[in-house]
């Protein structure tokens, strides 16, 4: 994959000074359309025009292999992805605002060589990368670890960052998603620890993968964004750059949580946010 660039590096290469990273602000690296959890591509494509988005990045769950929890089953992106970068082809031409041909790619450790086969021939614009299985457990579902006792619960938590942990050590994605999913889950909250933290900036500190601030339950449920803002110093001391996630499957969770990821760094002027990141496709 081409190397990619923070807006500090662009800016940089450019002679430019802020401007850039203001422009880079207003991208929705990571939304759900129809293809996979979300809703009609064209409300969302609309949703982040009324945001004041510069673009938004259409970024359908895909998973390679089946799993215990059927996920697969619902998400077949790997077979229908073509389809929807018709799709997408077709609607940009209608819009102002940059409409990226995007993947959340379900990551499982040691199926490396059949991730990287299948996004080299898939040429998204750029991968995601997210992991949502470990343990014999859905990380997106409380009922899959609730009856587990907390240290088989720490245990969970620990095989979860060592996942994430290989996911960014693979170079198979530009950006990994919402990196302290656990904290999602009412069992799993509080387990996640700074070592689990200092274990994930390190491995980005000397990768090209860039981290997102996903905003998915930051207005339910959990509360904040990913990853923990009390941990955000641990990425911010490593020069780390961020992109900004909505994780939207509605118009409305688009619009709101734009309203959210605005405030947050508007309070964070340092905060240093990478452009999206392009991947292979031409």
């Amino acid at each position: 994959m081409p190397e990619r660039r923070t807006a500090r590096q662009q800016r940089q290469d450019d002679g430019d000074e802020p401007t850039t990273r203001e422009s880079s602000a207003w991208y929705d690296c990571h939304a759900h359309t129809r293809f996979s959890d979300g809703s009609a591509m064209e409300s969302m494509i609309d949703a982040a025009v009324a945001a004041g988005c510069d673009g938004i990045g259409l970024a359908d769950h895909c998973l390679l292999a089946g799993d215990a929890h059927g996920r697969r089953d619902r998400f077949d992106l790997v077979e229908t992805y073509e389809q929807r970068r018709e799709r997408i082809d077709g609607l940009r031409e209608g819009y102002e605002i940059d409409v990226f041909d995007a993947v959340e790619f379900n990551y499982v450790p040691g199926t490396e060589s059949q991730i990287d086969s299948f996004l080299s021939d898939a040429a998204f614009e750029y991968a995601i990368g997210s992991v949502h299985f470990v343990d014999g457990c859905d990380i997106t579902s409380a009922a899959t670890v609730a009856t587990r006792s907390r240290d088989e619960r720490r245990a969970t938590v620990d095989a979860y960052y060592d996942a994430v942990v290989q996911l960014i050590e693979s170079e198979l994605f530009d950006v990994v998603g919402h990196v302290d999913l656990p904290e999602r889950l009412e069992p799993l909250r509080g387990l996640t620890t700074d070592a689990h933290y200092r274990a994930v900036a390190d491995a980005l500190a000397t990768s090209s993968t860039v981290p997102e601030l996903n905003a998915g339950r930051a207005r339910r449920g959990l509360g904040r964004l990913h990853p923990n803002p009390d941990a955000l110093e641990l990425f911010t001391d490593r020069d780390i750059a961020f992109v900004l996630g909505t994780d939207g499957h509605t118009p409305r969770e688009v619009r709101d949580r734009v309203e959210v990821l605005r405030a947050f760094v508007r309070d964070r002027p340092s905060l240093d946010l990478a452009l999206p990141p392009i991947g292979s496709r031409s």
